[in-house]
């Protein structure tokens, strides 16, 4: 059976961790380099490191940090934050990512994640949706979750993994922050709709809900976290000797 998988995301803006509330209230946390490292070493399965107003400030991402931060990890790094050409592939690839997360650059160009599967391989696409309700959808929102695309968002997920995406990390911007449990009708919506990897991301306050998520939906392949983590809330290898006692595949 597959294991399922425990990941930290490190949100990055100007050199520093932050956190906040339905993308709203960001404050600073940590230094990316000092977590990521306590992570690769804590038992975590993977790492998501986003530059998170790389998109909306039109800019590359902070490649010296990122290569710090690599060299720091012994555990797949996912990277993310103004990827808008094989350029930017490339880039954060040689700095040490595994794989490279797509959001806004691929709404803008949807044929940047069929170019990045051709180049890489599907197994080094990931597609990274800020998703939230409206008007009777879920919409995918761009830039950092501040604008409505007016897509829908399975609809856009199904059509990025016909292009090659790998992998998807679904962000429930509803749930993000509030600690309230992963956002399952979004999940199941998409978990259904795909035969690739979900990543379930927003929402987590506790074991319980991870418990709750990969019971209710065994097709999520992985629980995707930030604060409970980041401020000591949740032990990740205690977390995953608890998912493993309560029955849920786990590598411990």
């Amino acid at each position: 059976m597959v294991t399922k998988r425990i990941i930290p995301c490190l949100d990055v803006r100007n050199g520093k961790v932050v956190k906040g509330v339905n993308f709203a209230n960001v404050k600073d946390v940590a230094s990316p380099v000092d977590l990521a490292e306590q992570y690769s070493r804590g038992g975590a399965d993977e790492l998501v490191f986003y530059d998170i107003t790389a998109s909306a400030e039109g800019r590359g991402i902070f490649t010296d940090i990122l290569r710090e931060t690599a060299s720091r990890v012994f555990i797949p790094l996912t990277v993310g934050g103004g990827i808008n050409t094989l350029d930017d592939f490339d880039r954060v690839l040689r700095c040490g990512a595994d794989k490279v997360s797509v959001n806004s650059g691929a709404l803008k160009n949807p044929d940047l994640i069929r170019e990045g599967a051709l180049r890489y391989g599907s197994q080094c696409v990931v597609l990274s949706v800020d998703a939230k309700r409206a008007d009777g959808q879920f919409r995918v929102f761009a830039k950092g979750g501040r604008e409505d695309t007016g897509l829908d968002a399975v609809e856009w997920i199904r059509r990025g993994v016909a292009l090659g995406a790998g992998e998807i990390v679904l962000n429930s911007m509803d749930a993000d922050g509030v600690k309230n449990g992963f956002d399952l009708e979004m999940l199941e919506a998409v978990s259904s709709a795909v035969d690739v990897p979900v990543i379930a991301s927003g929402g987590a306050g506790s074991m319980e809900h991870f418990k709750t998520l990969f019971h209710t939906l065994p097709r999520v392949d992985a629980g995707l976290a930030a604060s409970i983590f980041h401020f000591g809330e949740v032990d990740i290898r205690e977390l995953k000797r608890v998912l493993a006692a309560d029955g849920i595949p786990m590598r411990l």
